[in-house]
């Protein structure tokens, strides 16, 4: 009997209610458990499996999918990468991934460990469609365009503002890869709005956008975690002009951002320690199946 991998949620938000059930459909996984801050009020859904507040308590784990929010992967990686645990994470800051990747590397190698990183939709899966069409057309320019949808990171961002309650940022895409970002926030009893603006736009999650910020009663009222991408590129394969190479999906946002970790978690059993990007990883170490079989099916 092939031995599964086992596999620890860390964070119990959105990404981690959707990787459990990732996890529960992919028969090479089992959970080891979840990690989260608040063991008391166990959701029902989380009966069967141990909730701890340190993956310390957690037996045997390969891998942890980090389910936290952006600015607290650097530093929960780093502690689980110490105990020689894998990881991986959607950290979503494009610009700052490759310093991300320098911070962890050293670490994951010193421990015999592997660490995947910004390895959920965009930077994600989006990431290698992005590294085909510039294979098939070296030169030219590729536009990402996000949305109309809801954008998960951009709204923590949002609610970890002083004042905000609760908070949702659409995308709306504007072409060519320029995006206007809606902001919605419900605010604490007596914070200021102008002020909240003000703070929220000069963020970096929302400084480089157009940003429009607006109070409205209840954000709950609002969401809907539906979000997409239509990717677009025109370029050049050798001499040859004109080339256009379209994708485009329409998700739940969660929903794939978790399955993605999960193929990015079962990848890290099969490369070697160090952290790595999803470009850098075969895509065949993303699935599940005997080699041959796979090849026979996809190639």
């Amino acid at each position: 009997m092939v031995k599964k991998i086992r596999a620890a949620v860390v964070g119990y938000g959105n990404i981690g209610k959707y990787a459990i059930e990732a996890l529960n459909a992919a028969d090479d996984f089992e959970i080891a458990g979840v990690v989260r801050r608040s063991v008391g009020d166990k959701p029902a859904e989380l009966a069967p499996y141990p909730v701890v507040d340190s993956i310390d308590k957690l037996d045997n784990v390969d891998v942890a999918i980090l389910c936290s929010p952006t600015r607290a992967v650097k530093d929960v990686a780093l502690d689980i990468l110490a105990k020689g645990i894998n990881t991986v994470d959607s950290f979503d800051v494009h610009s700052k991934i490759v310093d991300l990747k320098h911070s962890l590397d050293p670490a994951a190698k010193a421990n015999g460990a592997v660490s995947i990183i910004a390895a959920g939709w965009d930077p994600g899966s989006d990431s290698i469609i992005r590294a085909l069409m510039l294979a098939m057309a070296p030169k030219g320019i590729t536009y990402t365009n996000f949305g109309p949808g809801m954008s998960m990171g951009h709204s923590v961002a949002a609610k970890s503002i002083a004042g905000v309650k609760d908070a949702l940022s659409i995308t709306v895409p504007l072409g060519t890869g320029i995006h206007r970002r809606l902001v919605y926030v419900e605010l604490e009893r007596g914070a200021d709005f102008e002020t909240v603006a003000r703070t929220l736009k000069a963020d970096d999650y929302f400084a480089s956008d157009e940003t429009h910020v607006k109070q409205v009663d209840c954000v709950d009222s609002l969401k809907d975690m539906g979000h997409g991408v239509h990717m677009t590129h025109k370029g050049v394969s050798g001499a040859t002009q004109n080339q256009l190479f379209e994708y485009s999906m329409r998700i739940n946002n969660p929903a794939l951002t978790s399955q993605f970790l999960v193929s990015a978690a079962r990848a890290t059993m099969k490369i070697s320690a160090g952290a790595y990007t999803v470009i850098e990883v075969a895509p065949i170490h993303f699935l599940t199946g005997e080699t041959d079989s796979l090849i026979e099916r996809l190639v």
